[in-house]
């Protein structure tokens, strides 16, 4: 048991230390497809965790919730609403439409919306990544 749990420890250490190396070496750009990558693999734990036989307990799912607001929020208030017009508008109404999405599909338990969120974000970051 002891093993286990210090194994976890490790990855989660590991895991925290790629992030923080790959933010200090990104240009804005990067930075935005980092979150971008971050907020898909949180949502996927959160769909597996939710799925049939998910082991993600009722903490881990308002963990990954709060971690995937968080991402939104940074994403959303990164935009420049001047320059960006029409397209910051529309960003700042899917990113606020997943965060629904989210929370709807966390506090009933289904993974559909979470699923439909990630998509939703899954394009925009797909077109993010085009731009390079």
């Amino acid at each position: 048991m002891y093993a286990s749990a210090g194994y976890a420890s490790a990855k989660k250490s590991y895991a925290n230390v790629d992030i923080g190396a790959r933010v200090e070496a990104s240009s804005p750009h990067q930075l935005v497809a980092v979150l971008f990558e971050e907020l898909i693999k949180n949502l996927d734990t959160l769909i597996v965790g939710l799925g049939v036989g998910g082991t993600l307990g009722r903490s881990g799912v308002i963990l990954r919730r709060a971690r995937a607001n968080t991402i939104l929020l940074g994403l959303e208030g990164s935009l420049d609403r001047k320059q960006g017009g029409e397209i910051a508008a529309g960003l700042s109404a899917i990113y606020r439409e997943a965060r629904r999405l989210i929370a709807a599909g966390s506090d009933a338990g289904d993974a559909d919306q979470i699923r439909e969120a990630r998509a939703m974000i899954a394009e925009i970051a797909g077109a993010w990544a085009q731009i390079a």
